[in-house]
């Protein structure tokens, strides 16, 4: 089984509604970060967990995990 992990972090930020720089103050990740978070496949991971933080949300939330099984 494969897990996939699509970045989501905007569509929590907007149902919060909080912006690009208040999340950069509150977490101390640079705003372009921020910026760049649902197009990059990797991310440094104290950004992921000082936005859980400062979002006051689970690390979880930030993306939508999926599965694929493994073809044999």
């Amino acid at each position: 089984m494969k897990l996939n992990a699509t970045p989501r972090l905007h569509a929590v930020m907007k149902n919060k509604g909080w912006t690009q720089v208040r999340l950069a103050e509150a977490s101390g990740v640079p705003q372009g970060s921020i910026s760049r978070f649902d197009k990059n496949s990797r991310h440094e991971d104290w950004h992921v967990f000082s936005i859980a933080k400062a979002l006051e949300v689970e690390v979880d939330e930030l993306f939508e995990i999926t599965t694929e099984e493994d073809a044999e």
